[in-house]
């Protein structure tokens, strides 16, 4: 038991001047262990500085990677105050929309990086229920909405509570070739046109000075265009312009966060690695996973606001690590798994399998120790000591077990809380890369994707265009790519087959299912 405490002592790290603290006792490693990563830490210590010394850290694409040095500027910027100014002007009125009324909700049109970021930053600070609270609880601010895919059921929901009048259209696109995010926008654009609406009037983008959305936006005559930086990753974004619209427009303090994410940047620039929680962090994912990913990496906040905390470091790191070639060019299939949920949901949910079943993961919990109400519900005893008890419960049930527990304490959620966790995390990334020679700062595979999507709609065009020439033809998807001459195809023109039997509107193109030969469908003229 001493043991125990002395290691909780020896392997704690506390920010005292914000409360921050992280605990690495639970997990399964040594001394030696440390020592055997000297070169590493040296390594990574090294490379962080040349980052932040404006080195090429994304050499595949030629870019520096400045997120960690733009956001101690950013709050002093007049690019910051613009975006407050304008944020400021919607809340009041004394800027309108089209029909001069009074905007009271933005939908913020973006993917990846440019959607997750605001999205846990509004759910966190301002609550799941925001958008139910009228102007006047609201103080002015915005409700807000997200489309972040190419689903048209997204927009088809956002349709059934948007008012077009009085709605703000954000679109955040860096290179403004984003394919899903430009399917909304002409979507959103056409809808503003059939009600007669001028979109410009009820616009505003983020994006990289001379993009396509940037000249689309600027000809158009959009309210606002906001320049990004293009050394800022959509993944490392939310530090950045891109978190600081949303959260402007919903009354968020950015500047806290910011102030947050700077201080946590303060604390893991220090060189003594032991007090160092990013370095730690990135060394504990190392060891437990044989620096090869060999262990998936499990987030349980214990706070029903930061649910969303363990999809937006599934972004940020397995995109960010999730590597087939090193920085020699060597196959190493580098990653990290992440998955997560909320505590204590979990405790009735998958911790079933991390107590009892397979021994591939490491937890992290992330408690919050401030409630938000005081609501007794025994002798002496508040419903936030059970969701304590809860944590500390399942913690060393699972230390019993053997499995390996992370622990990260704040008060409570804030800005400035928000911002130490995201730029905890981002640094653990950079470090953790820089111990298994990969680059960070580039996605190879999400690219690749794009490619194969491209093919896809590609062959749709040639498949629709070809099918006029059939006539009246029924026959299996085999069938239709033997009479299109693309046999090889078959898969794929099934896929497409389908999905346009389904959606067809006038029914010239229909599906049906015989048992002996599978689906067969009907052209009809």
């Amino acid at each position: 038991m001493n043991q125990w405490i002395e290691r909780n002592h020896d392997y704690t790290l506390i920010d005292s001047a914000s409360n921050f603290s992280i605990n690495f006792a639970g997990m399964k490693f040594d001394e030696t262990d440390l020592a055997e990563l000297q070169d590493k830490f040296a390594r990574a210590a090294r490379e962080m500085k040349n980052l932040e010394n404006g080195a090429i850290k994304n050499p595949d694409e030629q870019r520096k990677v400045t997120h960690f040095t733009d956001r101690i500027a950013y709050r002093g910027s007049a690019l910051f105050q613009s975006v407050n100014e304008f944020a400021e002007a919607l809340r009041s009125g004394t800027l309108t929309g089209a029909t001069g009324r009074k905007f009271t909700a933005a939908v913020i049109n973006g993917i990846g990086g440019s959607a997750l970021g605001p999205q846990l930053m509004q759910f966190a600070i301002n609550g799941p229920y925001w958008n139910e609270l009228s102007d006047r609880q609201r103080n002015g601010y915005l409700k807000l909405y997200f489309l972040d895919n190419t689903d048209s059921a997204g927009l088809a929901d956002l349709l059934q509570v948007m008012d077009p009048e009085t709605t703000l259209q954000v679109t955040i696109s860096k290179s403004g070739g984003t394919q899903e995010t430009k399917n909304n926008l002409t979507a959103l654009e056409n809808y503003y046109a059939e009600k007669q609406l001028d979109f410009a009037r009820h616009a505003a983008a983020i994006t990289m000075a001379g993009s396509e959305l940037d000249r689309h936006a600027r000809g158009a005559g959009w309210l606002r265009v906001f320049e990004m930086a293009e050394s800022i990753g959509g993944r490392t974004s939310e530090t950045s312009i891109v978190g600081h619209l949303p959260a402007a427009l919903a009354g968020v303090d950015f500047k806290a966060f910011l102030d947050g994410a700077c201080h946590m940047d303060n604390w893991t620039r220090t060189g003594d690695y032991r007090r160092n929680p990013a370095y730690l962090l990135a060394a504990m994912w190392y060891i437990a996973g044989n620096g090869k990913g060999d262990r998936n990496m499990v987030i349980v906040p214990y706070a029903d606001r930061l649910i969303l905390m363990s999809r937006y470091l599934q972004q940020l790191v397995m995109e960010s690590l999730g590597k087939e070639l090193d920085l020699d060019g060597k196959v190493v299939h580098q990653g990290l798994n992440v998955f997560g949920n909320k505590g204590g949901t979990d405790a009735h949910a998958f911790i079933q399998q991390l107590n009892d079943g397979r021994d591939d993961f490491f937890i992290t919990f992330i408690e919050v120790l401030k409630d938000a109400m005081r609501l007794p519900v025994g002798p002496d005893i508040v419903m936030g000591d059970y969701l304590h008890g809860f944590e500390g419960g399942l913690a060393a049930a699972l230390l019993n077990k053997g499995r390996q527990v992370i622990g990260i304490q704040i008060d409570e959620i804030n800005a400035f809380n928000l911002g130490m966790l995201i730029a905890l995390y981002e640094r653990a990334v950079a470090v953790y890369a820089e111990f298994i020679h990969i680059n960070a700062f580039h996605q190879p595979g999400v690219q690749a994707y794009k490619v194969a999507a491209k093919d896809v709609l590609a062959l749709r065009e040639k498949l629709f265009a070809a099918l006029p020439e059939l006539g009246n033809f029924s026959g299996t998807a085999a069938e239709f790519a033997a009479k299109l001459g693309l046999p090889e195809r078959e898969i794929e023109i099934g896929g497409l087959l389908a999905k346009a039997a389904v959606n067809c509107p006038c029914g010239c193109l229909t599906r049906s299912y015989d048992p002996l030969k599978g689906y067969l469908f009907t052209l009809q003229k």
